[in-house]
């Protein structure tokens, strides 16, 4: 396995510094083996597509590849089909990128739209239909689609695993975020067990967490869909079991890119050298 670093990771640099996105590259060349982009902001004049472009000649000029391109999505949507084509378009940003996967969320809950049973099983036609309708297009591109368990709806192991067996195409998987299931109060080391065989790419994330029960903590955290409180930290410094999740991938046959994805409160870029370090010294032992 080799690590890659999220343009995500920079948020707080690029907030509070003025650090640029080619900022970012130069630094995460400096650490690690890849990039990922999650989506980015297409400055005036220039169409995403000529950008992405540009990206990618910076990239390829210091020696960095492009691994994965993030973006958010909802099949949920009422239009599905204009959601599915602009979601086919940003495939088009990924191939200019050059970008192996490209990871595209898959829903959030139930809009006001929509009369149906409420439950994820009712639905899940739905999604799947607008993700394999994705994927497909894709294949034409020569990129593999996957999405995270992201955004509470979709983000427990079984159904991440129920959609990966409703869209039935080899070109779609998982984006194994290793920390995000808490969020949906799985348990981590089970959860990336259930998934492995199906992951495409994987995100490193910790949080540190107290009891739904214990006081709100304030700025800075969030609760899971059962109330538990989260903040997300370095990686190595939370309650998220990463290097055993790591090697729960490894033993799976997963070896592609594992990606520092950092949204804590302490100090970036610093926060993101501990956390690929740990990644690293961790990755080491499973060869």
């Amino acid at each position: 396995m080799k690590i890659s670093i999220t343009s995500y990771s920079y948020s707080q640099n690029m907030r509070r510094d003025g650090f640029s996105v080619f900022d970012a590259m130069r630094h995460a060349r400096s650490i690690a083996d890849g990039f990922e982009f999650s989506g980015f902001d297409t400055p005036e004049g220039r169409t995403p597509l000529e950008y992405a472009a540009e990206l990618k000649a910076f990239a390829d000029g210091i020696g960095l590849p492009i691994v994965c391109y993030a973006i958010g999505a909802d099949m949920m949507r009422e239009d599905l089909d204009a959601e599915v084509e602009r979601v086919c378009r940003e495939v088009d940003v990924a191939a200019a990128l050059g970008a192996p996967v490209m990871r595209h969320d898959v829903a959030w809950g139930f809009p006001d739209w929509y009369k149906g049973i409420r439950t994820f099983g009712a639905v899940l036609p739905r999604l799947a239909e607008g993700c394999r309708r994705i994927t497909e297009y894709a294949r034409t591109k020569g990129i593999r689609t996957c999405s995270e368990n992201h955004g509470q709806f979709v983000q427990e192991a079984d159904r991440v695993v129920a959609l990966v067996e409703a869209v039935n195409d080899p070109n779609y998987g998982v984006l194994c975020d290793v920390g995000n299931f808490l969020c949906a109060d799985d348990v981590s080391h089970i959860a990336v067990g259930k998934v492995a065989p199906l992951t495409f790419h994987v995100h490193a994330k910790d949080f540190l967490v107290k009891p739904g029960t214990s006081a709100d903590p304030g700025d800075g955290w969030f609760r899971s869909r059962g109330g538990v409180y989260l903040r997300g930290t370095v990686i190595g410094h939370g309650a998220v079991p990463v290097e055993q999740d790591l090697w729960i991938l490894h033993r799976a046959g997963y070896d592609g890119y594992v990606t520092v994805e950092f949204e804590g409160s302490e100090r970036c870029p610093e926060a993101i050298e501990l956390g690929a370090a740990n990644l690293k010294r961790w990755l080491a032992a499973l060869d």
